[in-house]
């Protein structure tokens, strides 16, 4: 099987692009401007992590592949119109644009919140999308949910994939998932009980509490979120009960969220994973990731398509 190799943009703790290394895919270099992402990242590939800036990249010092791999964040894309940009808050989103027309891989894999295909009444997509096509790509799009691909969690996540255009790709789609659903109880049920150091503590604010956040083994996860304070609870916990209109409770009994080893096990990590730094940075990184699972079913999407090309 070829080794096709990758570039990776705001690597982050490396989901999507441990999911395309297990997939038969190389990593060869990576950035990030997390410190401790960039030391996860590198405590299990063996790509070169530049951890800082991407502005302050040079291209030339980048190595040449075949496919580029980052979700681009978004949090700057205003409302009032694609055309009129903040370029300070969306620089990360024309570095990726940047990266893209300098090296020319093969194909690119982007990945994104739900959010993006309504911002701005759908504009701003579309424009991301002609943007990306001008740098001589045909470009393709999925919204889907990691929950029916293998991944114990409901995450809907939108998948942008492009092809050079020399490729002459006239379709793209990520295949179904053949096997049985993953539940809490497959992906965490014989873990020992978390120690108090592996979970956030904070205090419950009233927006955790404005609705249930408790899934039972037998179903999958709530979105494991960025945030620590946010994460929903542990499916030992008891059930949270419905006082008023957005107000729940906690039933009687040991209440605690997931561990942030619990969240990483959901996130298809594996189950020796070592993340770099504080508590509130490992449920950053494993909060902000693409699901392994869900990353290794892309790759395998793609791959039939670049050795088709190659064996020309």
């Amino acid at each position: 099987m070829r080794e096709f190799t990758a570039v990776s943009l705001f690597c982050g703790a490396g989901g999507l692009d441990m999911g395309f290394d297990n997939a038969g895919f190389k990593t060869l270099w990576a950035n990030d401007f997390d410190q401790d992402a960039c030391k996860t990242h590198r405590a299990w590939s063996g790509a070169t992590v530049v951890c800082g800036d991407i502005a302050n990249v040079d291209l030339e010092t980048v190595p040449d592949c075949d496919i580029m791999l980052g979700g681009f964040p978004c949090q700057g894309f205003s409302l009032s119109g694609p055309r009129k940009i903040d370029d300070k808050r969306n620089k990360l989103y024309h570095q990726y644009v940047r990266f893209l027309e300098g090296k020319k891989p093969l194909a690119f894999i982007g990945e994104n919140v739900k959010g993006l295909l309504t911002m701005g009444n759908g504009q701003v997509f579309e424009s991301i999308i002609e943007d990306f096509s001008r740098c001589g790509y045909d470009v393709f799009s999925q919204l889907v949910n990691a929950k029916d691909f293998g991944v114990p969690q409901d995450r809907e996540r939108v998948i942008i994939a492009g092809f050079r255009k020399d490729l002459r790709v006239k379709s793209f789609h990520i295949p179904p998932y053949q096997g049985k659903p993953v539940t809490l109880m497959d992906a965490i049920g014989n873990m020992l009980e978390a120690a108090s150091e592996e979970v956030c503590d904070a205090p419950y604010s009233s927006r955790f509490m404005s609705r249930n956040r408790k899934r039972d083994w037998n179903q999958v996860s709530y979105t494991i979120p960025a945030m620590a304070k946010q994460v929903a609870l542990w499916p030992g916990s008891p059930d949270m009960k419905k006082i008023e209109k957005d107000k729940w409770v906690f039933g009687e009994g040991h209440t605690r969220r997931l561990s942030y080893k619990e969240a990483a096990l959901i996130q298809t990590f594996p189950e020796n994973m070592e993340f770099a730094g504080d508590l509130t940075s490992k449920y950053k990184q494993i909060g902000n990731a693409v699901p392994v699972t869900l990353a290794e079913h892309i790759a395998n999407s793609v791959r039939p398509i670049l050795e088709a090309f190659l064996k020309g």
